[in-house]
């Protein structure tokens, strides 16, 4: 989508007229009223133009009207110009624009205003309480043009994020089952990442408001229609179910978009926080082998790598600590499955370490840093303060790995020893993490690490005395 030209203003020469600017700003009252007009006439043609230009007034735009209403769309996030706009009854308009117009740039451009507007606590407010206009913006998420299901899902992220009207949009999707089979065959389908993204972070918000909802998605697996704008039949739509989808949408955004994979990632994470989302992730056909494969992946060759500075755990720390929570619920719940047991998971317990170690790095670096810069406070506190999100992905880090560790064989570990991922300073690394809280899984592994190698065992033994004195 090309860039929108810039807003339009008062010139002084030519606005001489008292109080014709909105509010504080330079923009003018007239020219806005006078495109506002223009929009009504559009959506609204004289009869005798009815028949001949009726189709090509609603499938097309001019450039003129164009570029008129791209310049009320970025005037529209100044607060005096969408206060000026909620006054004039705009959002009327707009849902004129939706019932009568097939242009897809119209309709995306109207959404993208209302959108703007809604930044607005009592714009948002007001919009939100119209339950004919937010029925017909959740009609928007089945429209089969791009630009206008990602405006609809800002709009829709917006006001989920006002406090004030989230209750209002959670019921009301809620209350429109169809909702769930647009959003998913979204995630299931397209490949416009910007719109991944977006539609990921509104089901997230979603998600995080409310578990109802939530349960209510994780169990939904009717077929049903998904609306308007769509050439497929109600019995051509497939059956979705929550997961698979959530799993090929976070495909997608993998490479192209940081941010995005770690929203579908703590989309994820949420639904491991009820018993149902874990059956949904692990009672799939494929007993949940291709979340583990994809998850895994992410852990052992692409996130937090050997060649990446430590710094990096800081940068990585969300998205790492929602993957290893899946892992670990995962872990817990499908220890019988031939790919948790397999010896390829060695690689991820050596990633595991490898993000202690980080930590560990970060946390040192940290200590010497601010020791140097403000030596009295330090000496005063004594510690440095831990970073919040950096300490919820130690717990989770140390809750799998403590696991794992526990139900090691003696094959996988010499296998470990062999390929690199164990040695004496990963094993004591992991062992000043786990220990005293993990002392049982630190000690089951000790003994079968015994049998593979003793000497590294004894090693390790005189390093932890706290372990020698149990045994």
């Amino acid at each position: 989508m090309d860039r929108n030209p810039s807003p339009p203003s008062s010139d002084a020469e030519d606005e001489q007229a008292a109080g014709d600017s909105i509010g504080n700003t330079v923009y003018s009252k007239h020219w806005l009223f006078s495109t506002l007009t223009k929009l009504i006439e559009v959506i609204s043609p004289e009869k005798s133009d009815f028949n001949s230009n009726r189709e090509e007034l609603q499938t097309e735009l001019d450039e003129e009207m164009e570029n008129d209403i791209c310049k009320m769309w970025d005037m529209s996030m100044d607060e005096d110009v969408a206060l000026f706009l909620q006054e004039f009854n705009a959002p009327d308009i707009f849902m004129g624009v939706f019932a009568k117009s097939k242009c897809p740039r119209l309709i995306e451009i109207c959404v993208g205003i209302l959108g703007n507007m809604a930044c607005f606590q009592d714009i948002c407010m007001s919009i939100s309480k119209d339950d004919n206009l937010g029925q017909m913006l959740l009609q928007h998420l089945c429209d089969s043009d791009s630009p206008t299901l990602l405006e609809t899902s800002r709009l829709l992220l917006t006001c989920l994020s006002q406090a004030e009207v989230a209750n209002i949009w959670v019921e009301r999707i809620r209350e429109n089952p169809s909702v769930y089979d647009c959003v998913c065959f979204i995630m299931s389908s397209s490949t416009n990442v910007e719109l991944l993204v977006k539609v990921g972070e509104v089901v997230d918000k979603l998600f995080d408001l409310d578990e109802e909802l939530m349960l209510n998605w994780i169990k939904n697996g009717s077929c049903r229609s998904v609306g308007q704008s769509t050439d497929d039949s109600p019995e051509e739509r497939p059956d979705f179910k929550i997961v698979p989808c959530v799993l090929e949408a976070a495909k997608q955004v993998r490479s192209d978009n940081p941010e995005g994979l770690d929203v579908y990632m703590h989309i994820l994470q949420l639904l491991t926080t009820v018993d149902e989302g874990i059956q949904a992730i692990v009672q799939s056909p494929d007993g949940g082998k291709e979340t583990w494969t994809l998850l895994y992946g992410l852990v052992c060759h692409e996130l937090c790598q050997p060649d990446d500075p430590p710094i990096i755990i800081q940068e990585q720390k969300s998205v790492l600590a929602s993957i290893l929570s899946v892992l670990s619920a995962m872990f817990a719940s499908q220890i019988q499955q031939e790919y948790v047991k397999r010896r390829k998971n060695m690689p991820l317990i050596g990633s595991l370490i490898r993000i202690l170690q980080n930590m560990e790095d970060c946390g040192k670096r940290s200590f010497d840093n601010s020791k140097k810069s403000q030596p009295e406070e330090t000496e005063k506190l004594g510690t440095v303060e831990e970073d919040f999100h950096l300490k919820i992905l130690k717990d989770i880090c140390c809750e799998l790995l403590s696991n794992m560790l526990q139900e090691l064989p003696k094959e996988n570990i010499l296998e470990g020893l062999n390929q690199g991922h164990l040695n004496e300073q990963k094993c004591s690394c992991a062992f000043q993490n786990l220990l005293p809280l993990y002392f049982t899984s630190v000690e089951s592994f000790l003994e079968t690490l015994r049998e593979a190698d003793q000497t590294l065992a004894d090693s390790l033994e005189k390093r932890f005395p706290s372990l020698r004195l149990q045994t």
